[in-house]
């Protein structure tokens, strides 16, 4: 009964729990885009593009994505075969005990009418599909723990994965090896299903328990009389139809020798009604919690393969491209494999912000799509790991679960920007590909963040001015100092002003009027390096459109690493920026 009772239970939150996580997928998303779908239209959107896929030609690719990608995991095997093998012990151990054990009354006694659970071949396959599921998990702990995988993080979720399946399976292995040899266990088959009360023939039959199914029984001591033993296997006849030699339960088995000293003890004192309390607790906790936790990529993984594979950008619905991404959040597995292969990820040695890695960005997208109270300095510190990608498409070509990764950093950047937070890294090459995503966006929506990046260090270096007159307290006498440690930098004081750089700018042709329009010119900005005119050399329009073509550096007669001096000035502007902004 009260096992009946806590599988509905749990069947019942796990149902309300993956409700309420499909409902995120509809409900949740990265401004703009929440404000113009609502979660109706959405899954409007979403049964229509399920439905014209289903009937289509597209159906052909979908296939083909579930054998190789789903099923064989073809991403995985490329790029590590250790990780294959452990996502191969997991996934089917997992899902073969799932189908044959956890839900045997529903599906395995559906397909063998003469099905018990004591009997082989389920006897043997039980063992072997939790050997399986103990290999995959001892695969799993060496990569966690003991590869020490550069940059490999591991969250509660990732311990929690492995704790719950470790504490099922191996309760599992020592309830069933503790039934074995349990007396008090036999007895109650005794008393419900022998079909004799004479006591010499229970004797006898306890003495082929005894000796042929690892039975540890307090009266009876081994050898047996073989008399005994003949008449106790022609009582035994009736029980071969549901209990086959526990030998074929090869751990179980193996489990219950180890334990023979004190499996009596054991016995009495109660301990096999508590692993089964505990065995069936873990099992109806994990399935619960599976919704809520790492485990339902179990699910969404699946999907999202499937779904990226008949998506396009440019071609679906916008409100079904919104939902994808939401429904990517909870694909993803925590692997690590975008980390490994992310061009940046160096940055973080440098940086301590672990929004720069891909796979720790998903937690704080889950908070920023969700609408979660997210500070300040926080916010800040997303969209800097946003913005530090050369989206080099690495993390999305390794990702074993198919997400996008470079377009939901593209959707959760844009969201970002809008909010009016001044971010100066999109000043840099970095922005090269919002800049190619230009077309798909309103002129506000791009120009905006742009303006107010280009204003917060404007505010930052105001002193210098072209029409005021240059004192000798404006000069900065560390800029140099800052410089020197670059050995590009360093050449700017090669400069003797010949404008070569300047004549050769192809940025000073597309004005008529270059000095208004950009302020100082590039030879202008080498002579104010020399004075220490930090201000004016920062807020210097030019510093900031230069296309970094290394036409200047290429032409200086000195070899003046103009560009490369530019670089190291807008590293500093924006070092500077950064660090008032995180202390306001």
């Amino acid at each position: 009964m009260l096992f009946t009772i806590s599988l509905y239970a749990a069947l019942t939150i796990f149902a309300i729990g993956l409700l309420y996580k499909g409902s995120t997928w509809f409900r949740y998303g990265f401004e703009p885009a929440l404000n113009e779908f609502s979660p109706a239209r959405r899954f409007y959107a979403a049964l229509r593009g399920i439905f014209l896929t289903l009937f289509s030609l597209k159906i052909l690719p979908l296939f083909k994505v579930f054998v190789l990608e789903v099923v064989l995991q073809k991403r995985t095997f490329k790029e590590s075969r250790l990780r294959w093998w452990m996502h191969q012990f997991l996934f089917g151990g997992f899902i073969l005990l799932l189908l044959m054990h956890a839900l045997d009354k529903v599906v395995t006694a559906s397909f063998f009418q003469e099905y018990y659970p004591t009997l082989n071949p389920f006897l043997f396959l039980r063992n072997l599909f939790g050997v399986m599921l103990l290999i995959g998990l001892g695969l799993a702990l060496y990569r966690r723990f003991i590869a020490k995988i550069p940059r490999q993080t591991n969250t509660t979720m990732d311990v929690y994965a492995i704790l719950i399946l470790a504490l099922i399976i191996l309760s599992g292995f020592l309830l069933e090896g503790l039934k074995i040899t349990s007396y008090t266990r036999y007895q109650e088959m005794v008393t419900e299903y022998a079909g004799t009360q004479d006591e010499e023939e229970l004797r006898a039959l306890e003495s082929i328990w005894v000796n042929e199914y690892g039975l540890l029984s307090p009266r009876l001591k081994e050898p047996v009389a073989e008399a005994t033993l003949k008449k106790g296997r022609v009582i035994n006849e009736s029980c071969l139809s549901c209990h086959s030699r526990p030998q074929w339960a090869f751990l179980s088995y193996g489990a219950s020798r180890i334990m023979k000293p004190i499996a009596p003890g054991l016995d009495r004192a109660g301990l096999p009604n508590l692993l089964w309390t505990l065995h069936f607790l873990a099992c109806f906790v994990g399935l619960a919690y599976l919704p809520f936790s790492k485990m339902i990529h179990i699910l969404t993984g699946p999907l999202s393969l499937l779904t990226n594979a008949v998506m396009d950008q440019r071609k679906s619905d916008p409100r079904n491209w919104v939902t994808k991404q939401m429904m990517e959040l909870d694909a993803c597995t925590h692997c690590g494999a975008c980390t490994q292969r992310c061009a940046v990820a160096i940055a973080f040695e440098a940086m301590p912000n672990r929004n720069i890695l891909p796979s720790e960005k998903i937690a704080s997208l889950k908070s920023l799509a969700a609408g979660g109270k997210i500070t300040a300095q926080d916010t800040r510190r997303i969209q800097e790991g946003l913005c530090l990608c050369t989206n080099c498409l690495r993390c999305t070509g390794v990702c074993p679960v198919g997400i996008n990764l470079q377009e939901l950093w593209g959707s959760a950047r844009e969201a970002l920007l809008q909010k009016g937070y001044p971010e100066p890294l999109i000043l840099s090459p970095l922005s090269l590909y919002r800049g190619l995503m230009y077309p798909g966006q309103s002129s506000d929506q791009y120009l905006k963040p742009i303006a107010l990046s280009k204003k917060a260090i404007a505010s930052e270096f105001n002193k210098g001015s072209q029409g005021e007159i240059i004192l000798e307290s404006s000069r900065d006498y560390t800029l140099k100092p800052r410089l020197y440690p670059s050995v590009q930098s360093q050449t700017f004081s090669f400069c003797y002003n010949c404008k070569t750089c300047t004549n050769a700018c192809p940025v000073m042709q597309t004005y008529d009027k270059p000095h208004e329009a950009l302020g100082l010119l590039p030879h202008q900005i080498m002579q104010g390096l020399s004075w220490g005119l930090t201000d004016l050399v920062m807020s210097s329009k030019m510093l900031w459109v230069c296309l970094g073509c290394y036409r200047c550096q290429e032409q200086c007669p000195q070899g003046v690493q103009v560009t490369d001096v530019f670089y190291q000035l807008k590293n500093l502007a924006i070092k500077q920026v950064k660090s008032r902004l995180n202390a306001g």
